[in-house]
């Protein structure tokens, strides 16, 4: 998952970025709501972080003018703001969840796993291809029960092609969305690590599709 974090308390969003990552998500930070503006509309973010009193303009306002644009992505308010008015303004402007502040960090790691999963059209926690089980909530992966042990960079690799499934997934698209922007790798690098977690999980597991990318498929259905 890669998550764009618009937040102008620097405090907090410093720690939030390292919460998240140690969580296994990339995250951008911003705290100007006309850079997320540009960033929404040029990156390939899988859910937005949006605090509400931007030193630019309210963050109902800039949500509000990405819904106009077709922005669809999946958008999780976080805001000191707790009265059912501001609430009610956030889900009206386009909001896909509402989180106030206090809050637990892994309250809002389970809200974005619960967006980014249903965006992708999937409704239960724990996310299933043959015996193989990718639990959204613990991270944890297992085969027939059994645990496997993935590095951070082969859990979002496996985990972004398990939520597309069974959609065809270019190098491309593996690479804007399970690598930070500064971090982006040429195809050899994904090659190798996808090779990686066919060694982990099963050679038919991830099929590869020349000139097109690769995809998740049913055990003993891959080539």
């Amino acid at each position: 998952m890669k998550l764009l974090l618009v937040e102008d308390d620097m405090a907090l969003a410093r720690a939030l970025v390292e919460a998240l990552e140690q969580a296994g998500v990339l995250a951008d930070h911003t705290g100007s709501g006309a850079e997320a503006d540009f960033l929404v509309s040029t990156e390939p973010y899988d859910a937005v972080v949006l605090d509400l009193g931007l030193p630019d303009g309210d963050g109902v306002g800039w949500l509000a003018r990405w819904r106009e644009q077709g922005i669809n992505l999946p958008v999780l308010v976080l805001t000191a703001r707790g009265r059912w008015s501001d609430k009610a303004a956030g889900f009206s402007a386009g909001a896909d969840d509402y989180l106030t502040k206090p809050f637990e960090t892994g309250e809002l790691l389970f809200r974005l796993r619960a967006l980014v999963r249903r965006a992708h059209g999937h409704a239960h926690p724990v996310l299933k291809v043959g015996d193989l089980a990718l639990d959204t909530h613990t991270g944890t992966v297992t085969r027939a029960g059994r645990p496997i042990t993935l590095t951070a960079q082969e859990y979002r690799l496996f985990a972004y092609l398990l939520h597309a499934m069974p959609r065809i997934v270019s190098r491309t698209e593996l690479s804007e969305h399970v690598y930070a922007r500064d971090q982006q790798p040429d195809s050899n690098v994904i090659d190798v690590q996808i090779s990686r977690l066919r060694r982990k999980l099963g050679a038919e597991v991830i099929e590869t599709l020349r000139g097109q990318g690769y995809r998740v498929v049913s055990t003993g259905d891959g080539a």
